[in-house]
């Protein structure tokens, strides 16, 4: 199911700033308060009047810079949500392809025996073949016979653990395949050209822990492991890949775990033999029980020798694309609803934005954009051609019948539409996936609007630092000036009231 969990962001409401008839107001008040404070005689209050007059100074500039702020932060979450809706849709169609669900899948008569994936990206529309399995890939397994203490050193020296591949030949000039029981152990000398060879270096103290743990650190496809018996001693087994070509030897310092010809102390209990079967009445053998080069585009997976031959064929995932076209049509509603709100020519924050509005034009471009190549005609390419159509209000619905009627008659096709492939490269996830990698591009889309909103926005904010570094000027300016004029106020009324003292005398004596 394809999902788009988007969040939208409503466009913050603006905190009412100063406008130019507050400023006035602001301005009155301050006047108000001089008057008052020289009336009173009781000297001017500038610790209430110098803030009022710098606020009013600046108000209609501190108002236009806050409102500008306001719109770019609502601008800059506009696009944050429109790059988190169709970034979330491209995802989400996406897994959903590669998750294989959209794609027919191989199906077998037996899957006990043999299970079938199809490999992504491949076609198995025409999948029809039989197979049965007579022997499963095994691994070479040696290990000791004898139950020794796993503390006990096993003597210093080298040991040459050789992987080999291809023929091995016997004393008498016998050609015996790699990995069988005889190979092993009749003393044979493996071409030394198809052959790697790893030098393990065995200290005076080391155990059957630390040459399991040295023969691993080879990363030669050759594991070894300490198994305890619970009664106080353990055995090492060594285990190689399987196939033919993956018998090995393990020879050197110590007699205790040499694993080849001649071994007195060590057995094999499992050899390295391919996986033999028939394909359509061909006889293959693989090195291992996955296989993914036998059947074109499909994956097998062998556990069981079959019984009897095993079919393959393949099944459209009908229920699949019906869903998904669904899908795909309520989440495109969601976005556009989300690119409307966004790019409304009145109400939206983002109305004036390029990129969004070359986004709404390319989604809804998206129903007549062809989704595959090389289609024969009558093969529906386009979203509209099987059954998506557009309502008055640009958003879409899905046309059940011609849906349901188109699948049936072209599965391939439509499965083609979604699932992009090495023939088909187009696909509507591939598309989307374009489309939202476009719009979100930090040259030309919604990525660069992101950049040109923030740096907008960090040009308000040093506009507005300078604005408050001019007011605490001001403020300071003003502040010295209603000081020193309070000062001389001051003196006025001293040298006014000794006049009015002394006239009051002079009258008194008369």
């Amino acid at each position: 199911m394809v999902t788009s969990t988007t969040s939208t962001t409503a466009t913050p409401t603006p905190t009412p700033a100063a406008t130019p008839a507050n400023a006035q107001s602001v301005m009155n008040a301050a006047t108000q308060s001089l008057l008052k404070s020289l009336n009173s005689g009781s000297g001017i209050d500038t610790g209430t009047l110098v803030p009022a007059l710098v606020t009013a100074q600046f108000a209609t500039k501190n108002a236009a810079l806050t409102a500008k702020s306001t719109a770019l932060t609502s601008q800059i979450s506009g696009i944050s949500s429109l790059k988190s809706a169709i970034t979330t849709f491209s995802s989400a169609l996406d897994s959903l392809v590669k998750g294989g669900t959209l794609q027919t899948q191989p199906t077998s008569s037996d899957t006990g025996s043999i299970s079938a994936t199809a490999i992504s990206g491949a076609k198995v529309s025409a999948l029809s073949s039989t197979i049965s399995v007579t022997r499963l890939a095994t691994a070479q397994v040696a290990g000791t016979k004898v139950a020794m203490d796993r503390t006990k050193p096993l003597g210093s020296g080298n040991l040459t653990l050789t992987v080999g591949t291809g023929i091995y030949t016997d004393a008498k000039g016998n050609s015996v395949k790699a990995g069988t029981d005889e190979a092993i152990w009749a003393g044979l000398d493996p071409d030394v050209s198809k052959r790697t060879v790893f030098t393990i270096i065995v200290g005076a103290n080391d155990t059957m822990d630390t040459v399991a743990a040295s023969i691993n650190a080879t990363k030669s496809g050759v594991t070894a492991s300490v198994v305890s018996d619970g009664k106080g001693g353990a055995f090492l087994s060594v285990k190689g890949a399987t196939g033919d070509a993956q018998a090995f030897t393990l020879k050197g310092a110590t007699d205790v775990i040499d694993i080849g010809p001649g071994a007195k102390n060590t057995q094999v209990t499992s050899s390295a033999l391919n996986a033999q079967l028939t394909v359509d009445g061909i006889p293959v053998e693989r090195s291992s029980n996955t296989i993914s080069d036998l059947v074109d585009g499909v994956k097998l997976q062998l556990s069981t020798v079959s019984k009897a031959p095993v079919t393959l064929s393949s099944t459209p995932p009908t229920d699949g694309l019906t869903q998904a076209v669904n899908d795909v049509v309520e989440t495109y509603n969601q976005i556009l609803a989300i690119i409307n709100e966004q790019t409304d020519p009145v109400t939206g924050v983002l109305r004036a934005d390029p990129a969004a509005a070359s986004l709404l034009r390319s989604l809804k471009a998206l129903t007549l954009k062809p989704l595959a190549t090389g289609a024969a005609p009558g093969v529906p390419t386009t979203l509209a051609e099987i059954g998506v159509a557009t309502n008055r209000d640009g958003t879409l619905r899905v046309d059940t019948a011609q849906l349901a009627k188109q699948i049936s008659t072209n599965p391939a096709g439509i499965e083609a539409m979604f699932a992009p492939s090495t023939s088909n490269p187009a696909g509507l996830s591939v598309v989307l996936g374009a489309l939202a990698k476009s719009a979100t591009s930090t040259t030309a889309g919604l990525g660069a609007s992101t950049a040109r909103y923030t740096a907008a926005q960090s040009d308000v904010a040093k506009e507005q630092d300078k604005i408050t570094a001019q007011a605490d000027q001001m403020t300071t300016r003003l502040t010295q000036q209603y000081a020193s004029m309070n000062s001389r106020v001051s003196a006025y009324k001293s040298t006014q009231t000794f006049l009015t003292n002394q006239i009051a005398a002079w009258n008194k004596s008369d």
